[in-house]
């Protein structure tokens, strides 16, 4: 199943005979929760799900974003209305970060048909609603460990048998600022790969075939292991989603930098080189 729907697609299967669960997953790095913002107008019968609260655990030593306990992450997921026999679409405002945050612990809790979609909000031209759905609920139970997942010392060691992707700017890579952790630079070994350049300017995923040429320049031929990282495991979950467009499978490390860097006893790495 194809990781990304279009717009079209959506309002199409929709009005069929197995319409998909909607997921509203609208977050801001650093800003206010947007609850608001989908109480105001979202997709008629999509769920807000809560990024910081229901697709992370609490922020502390394993990073901003770390994986969300099992049980309260099922519990959110069945009070949307999830199951594992009906597909599940998810969207957000439009970068697409947050909306693959929930498809990649979706899919990694072993969810077979969860899909983003391409654009988000800002490419949907069907009705909105400010109407509250009641969905009935579902019966979906994490089984986690069905995507590659990375530690620290595994994203440590495949910057060096294999090839680990850096998803920030690439200022933040280079470690001339940064703005959130306490340590610039990135992880010795890691190629810079900046999550914007996986879009076009409309929001959109470039297409399989330019993106599999993208992260081919990049490293990513034939055989070799490829992991994602990030700030803290949301916009690398980004990467991972174009990778997998691109037919490419890849691993996250989901406590990113944000876990990295607080930890005095990783090597730092600054400049436009990997090394």
């Amino acid at each position: 199943m194809n990781a990304i729907i279009t717009a079209s697609e959506l309002a199409e299967e929709l009005v069929g005979p197995r319409p998909p669960v909607l997921l509203d997953v609208r977050w801001q790095l650093g800003g206010p929760n947007q609850r608001p913002e989908y109480d105001r107008a979202h997709l008629p019968g999509a769920v807000f799900v809560d990024l910081d609260a229901e697709l992370a655990g609490p922020a502390g030593a394993a990073g901003r974003h770390p994986l969300p306990d099992p049980e309260t992450f099922g519990a959110a997921m069945r009070a949307a209305g999830v199951s594992a026999d009906r597909p599940v679409v998810v969207y957000d405002g439009g970068l697409n970060w947050a909306a693959a945050r929930a498809w990649w612990l979706l899919s990694w809790s072993g969810h077979p048909s969860v899909r983003v979609l391409d654009g988000g909000l800002a490419a949907w031209d069907g009705p909105v609603t400010a109407e509250l759905p009641d969905p009935e609920p579902g019966t979906f139970t994490p089984a986690p460990g069905a995507l590659p997942l990375l530690d620290a010392d595994g994203a440590a060691a495949l910057a060096h048998h294999g090839l680990l992707l850096d998803a920030r700017a690439a200022e933040r890579y280079r470690g001339d600022v940064e703005p959130i952790d306490p340590v610039g630079g990135h992880i010795p070994g890691a190629v810079s790969a900046p999550t914007t350049e996986n879009v076009t300017a409309s929001g959109h995923f470039r297409s399989a075939a330019e993106l599999a040429d993208r992260f081919k320049a990049l490293g990513a031929t034939g055989d070799t292991e490829v992991g994602v990282y990030c700030g803290s495991g949301v916009s690398g979950a980004h990467q991972v989603l174009a990778l997998a467009v691109a037919g490419i499978p890849a691993a996250l490390y989901v406590g990113s930098w944000s876990e990295w860097s607080r930890d005095g006893n990783r090597p730092v790495a600054t400049g436009p080189d990997p090394q």
